[in-house]
């Protein structure tokens, strides 16, 4: 699996549970070591760093957790929770410390900053419980930022209002996003480019306006048809797969998706097909298919 993330970018890692996306994101920052393969921030090799090595990086690369209770000390206020980063990587003094925590704080719409920094989590909402993790991640004003389902822990009414902070953050502070969902409605609202992923393996990556408009794979085809649709009225073709996703300890032969494909034949299940530019007019549009042309 190879994928490259340009400065800017919010690139969208999209699948189901288990499909290996927080593995993944995971392995991108140096949080898990790679067995093979190698992972490189600007031409740096994170894998062959060693703790030392890969703490002086840290600052420049950050995760927002999925789960913000879990994710905060409940014995610890959130100001001093938001200002640990800056202490361990930048050794900042009290008072700026302080000031750059109440100007996160403001930025990603926590106020009034002073009051909500005395706060324990269990006094916040679940919203503010998410800004103030998104804040702990951006304080040291990082480069790249794996946000790990950013929005999965919190009320619908809330959501639009969480992407917004993050959009507007990735704007004020020229952030690099890899954008980690299982819902693509999410995907399709905040991300330039989008990778669909199955079982440790992509399927279809390209410009987040030409999955979307022309899916090459049957998995992003059955991800596409069960998004909802604001019309009671409207017929939609359902092409839901068959069965669970497999174990990954033991991934099938072949396409890895072939037992639940509506379209497997024998090639499916004996060879693993590459990801291939299918569309000449669109080049960055890739899937692993073998019959991806029949979608033309």
């Amino acid at each position: 699996m190879t994928f490259s993330l340009a400065k800017g970018d919010i690139f969208g890692l999209v699948g189901e549970s288990g499909s290996g996306k927080t593995t993944t994101g995971r392995l991108t920052i140096g949080l898990i070591r790679p067995t093979s393969g190698k992972i490189t921030l600007d031409g740096i090799e994170l894998g062959r760093l060693d703790s030392n090595g890969i703490r002086k990086l840290r600052r420049r690369m950050q995760i927002i957790f999925q789960d913000p209770t879990a994710s905060l000390n409940p014995k610890m206020r959130v100001g001093d929770a938001v200002a640990d980063p800056l202490k361990l990587l930048e050794s900042t003094d009290g008072e700026e410390t302080r000031r750059r925590v109440l100007e996160i704080f403001e930025y990603v719409g926590l106020v009034p900053a002073a009051e909500i920094y005395k706060r324990f989590p269990q006094n916040l909402s679940g919203g503010q419980k998410q800004r103030v993790v998104i804040a702990r991640a951006l304080v040291t004003h990082p480069d790249y930022v794996v946000a790990d389902e950013p929005v999965a822990m919190v009320d619908v009414s809330v959501r639009a209002q969480i992407l917004d902070v993050m959009r507007g953050m990735h704007t004020r502070l020229g952030l690099t996003y890899l954008f980690i969902t299982h819902d693509l409605a999410v995907a399709k609202y905040l991300c330039n480019r989008i990778a669909i992923m199955y079982l440790g393996k992509i399927a279809e990556m390209g410009d987040t306006k030409d999955v979307f408009s022309l899916p090459l794979h049957p998995y992003t085809r059955a991800l596409l048809a069960a998004v909802p649709v604001p019309d009671p009225s409207a017929k939609r073709q359902k092409t839901i797969p068959r069965g669970e996703i497999p174990n990954a300890i033991n991934p099938p032969a072949g396409c890895r998706f072939n037992p639940r494909c509506l379209y497997a034949t024998d090639i499916c299940r004996t060879e693993e097909p590459l990801l291939r530019n299918v569309d000449k007019s669109r080049p960055n549009h890739v899937a692993a298919c073998h019959w991806a042309e029949k979608f033309l």
